[in-house]
């Protein structure tokens, strides 16, 4: 029996990176001395045990062979006379296909750490096109390793086309796609996650609204990059700048997707963009499994960010309707991760990067002197119901008024 730690502790490792977690593959063992030894088992699908002190996970040494579609359709044997070549080599990545033992020396069969020196990630075997959460997963490890220079190799994106032409990719279940696209968001470039999707042709299969943005033509003016494609990635870059977490990046990546189903005849125009998005998001949310608060973002951010973006423009009134609309009084966290988003789309053109956006500290403001409203004294008119609610907005759109007032009249103000 020997134990070897395998996977991503090996390569982060090796690139210098912590390590968040240890995973090891256990040789010439058996269920059943695993659990002699104390190990608990937790394994579905294949013998997987808790170490009895550290409670890190061992997995035997297994071959697996397909046996249907999709992540589950596969068979696992894990007899005592597997060996570890045999076990690393159904892996997906080579820089993930290496093992250390016990003595610190890596068992490299796959040249995983050529390809860390080369920065390339590439498939270890054919049966990489076995199981298309992989396409989900090398997506992932771009966006996260893109930083350090790391491109998936051009074979394995050909690999990965072929899945999805054979149509492999279309027996992905919800839960599987979600999972993988949440933690995608959360990486470094998460940009890069619908790059690559995109370059094997995924991205029409798993996100074809996002897809169909590509090529989609916007005004010059106001956005120099012109596609819609690029604008919503350079908008999803922008979002990371700001240190905005996966429900705002969510929500960032969705805002415009009305624009692909703008008529051709009147490009680059896209009037009413903002509606038309709502449907296209609840059916791509519907589609993966997104939970409810990164919907209700999405859907949020679709309507309204025009709204933000002319916040200084607007009249009291409309003001007042936007934070109605939004909720900002009872869920001023969620108005906030809404003012991100609309920041994230205005810089995310070309020659906007880095220009302040005094439209969402305005909306903060409003918001503010909305709150700053004597509601005792508007009890005591004795108003009920629907007229108390119309004395409450009567107050708050006056307190917006001045603010606006006090803004426009300032000194040096362009208002």
């Amino acid at each position: 029996m020997k134990t070897y730690l395998v996977g991503g502790a090996v390569r982060d490792k090796l690139l210098h990176r912590p390590i968040t977690e240890h995973d090891w593959v256990v040789v010439g063992s058996s269920p059943e001395q695993m659990e002699q030894l104390g190990f608990t088992a937790v394994g579905k699908d294949f013998p997987v045990f808790l170490h009895p002190d550290t409670k890190e996970e061992y997995a035997l040494a297994r071959t697996e062979r397909k046996t249907g579609h999709g992540y589950g359709g596969f068979s696992f044997y894990c007899g005592q006379e597997v060996t570890l070549e045999d076990d690393l080599i159904r892996r997906d990545l080579t820089i993930n296909a290496m093992a250390q033992d016990e003595h610190g020396r890596i068992i490299d069969p796959y040249n995983g750490q050529q390809d860390l020196a080369d920065k390339l990630l590439r498939h270890v075997s054919p049966a990489f096109a076995e199981d298309p959460v992989r396409i989900l997963r090398i997506a992932r490890f771009a966006a996260r390793y893109h930083h350090l220079g790391f491109r998936v190799a051009d074979e394995t994106i050909a690999l990965m086309r072929a899945m999805v032409t054979n149509g492999e990719v279309d027996h992905l279940v919800a839960e599987r796609v979600w999972k993988e696209t949440e933690r995608a968001l959360g990486e470094p470039n998460p940009e890069i996650f619908i790059e690559v999707l995109r370059a094997c042709d995924a991205l029409a299969r798993l996100f074809p609204e996002i897809d169909a943005l590509f090529g989609v033509p916007q005004t010059a003016v106001h956005h120099p990059e012109i596609d819609t494609g690029i604008h919503t990635l350079m908008s999803l870059q922008q979002a990371v700048k700001l240190g905005a977490n996966s429900c705002i990046r969510f929500a960032t990546l969705l805002h415009d997707l009305g624009k692909a189903t703008t008529p051709h005849e009147e490009w680059p125009r896209h009037i009413a963009h903002e509606a038309r998005s709502l449907p296209l998001i609840k059916q791509l949310c519907a589609r993966i499994a997104a939970p409810k608060d990164y919907k209700e973002l999405a859907l949020l951010t679709a309507q309204w960010h025009t709204h933000c973006h002319r916040a200084l423009e607007l009249k009291p009134t409309t003001l007042l309707k936007v934070l109605q609309a939004t909720d900002a009084f009872r869920r001023p966290e969620r108005f906030e991760q809404f003012l991100v988003c609309c920041e994230a789309d205005a810089r995310g053109r070309t020659g906007f990067e880095s220009r302040d956006y005094p439209q969402a500290d305005f909306f903060r403001q409003c918001l503010l002197a909305a709150k700053q409203i004597d509601i005792a004294a508007v009890q005591t008119l004795g108003l009920t119901g629907q007229a108390f609610g119309e004395a409450l907005d009567r107050q708050r759109v006056q307190q917006i008024t001045a603010l606006k007032n006090a803004r426009d009249n300032a000194p040096g103000s362009s208002h």
